[in-house]
């Protein structure tokens, strides 16, 4: 089985080397040691040697903690990352796009069957999308955001420069008519999983609350027990 057909986005850990003072790599193997589920890493100001570097620890950590056939390993956005990664010999599984990026099917004929594409819009467009596009080669779909984020300023801004959060009732439509898995993400904290559980989505993903904190593996922890309902 490929990690394509097991993938699990329950807890879904966004990183880049400017979102925290510590390696990378460090934070994902705490993350991923206390129980979250897929990593993706996104930087908007790492050049594409730095992100490859990054990757290959991160990659490494998550293969020493016996996770490499479990947890998903992603990059935002940069195809051309992914597949020079692998050209070194770099397990990534796959990419996740917005919709002004690089368009889903492009990803899947440069990455392939067993690879993960996933696409990121706010959750109202996606409510939208969802209805009429063809998602054969979307493997899951991020909503949000939930709050006001620093680590994405732009996600829920208008053309007219207010900010749209979207509320758990807004998430809960669309968990009901998507027909691929749904993460959301945008400020999550631990006192927002039991009422995001409660939509049905299929998991959370954070950026800071990991991160940021100032002990990452005690926030991880924090979280995925939030999740599991303890």
């Amino acid at each position: 089985m490929s990690i394509r057909e097991r993938l699990d986005i329950s807890a879904y850990l966004v990183i880049g080397p400017e979102n925290t003072s510590r390696p990378v790599e460090d934070v994902v193997a705490a993350a991923v040691e206390e129980g979250f589920t897929c990593v993706q890493i996104r930087s908007k100001v790492a050049t594409a040697r730095e992100m490859i570097d990054v990757l290959e620890k991160s990659a490494r950590a998550i293969r020493e903690l016996g996770k490499s056939d479990s947890v998903a390993l992603l990059v935002d956005d940069r195809l051309d990352v992914v597949l020079a990664a692998r050209e070194v010999g770099i397990k990534v599984d796959g990419v996740h796009v917005g919709q002004s990026d690089i368009p889903v099917d492009v990803c899947r004929k440069f990455l392939g069957a067993d690879s993960i594409v996933g696409l990121s819009a706010r959750t109202e467009e996606l409510i939208d999308y969802v209805k009429g596009a063809d998602v054969s080669q979307i493997d899951y779909f991020g909503a949000g955001p939930l709050h006001a984020t620093a680590t994405k300023l732009d996600a829920g801004k208008t053309a007219d420069g207010k900010f749209i959060t979207h509320g758990f009732a807004e998430i809960a439509a669309l968990v009901k008519v998507s027909p691929k898995p749904v993460v959301v993400g945008g400020g999550v904290k631990v006192g927002d999983i039991p009422e995001l559980r409660a939509t049905n989505v299929d998991g959370f993903f954070v950026v800071s609350a990991v991160a940021g904190a100032e002990n990452p593996r005690l926030a991880a922890r924090e979280l995925v027990a939030a999740w599991n309902g303890h």
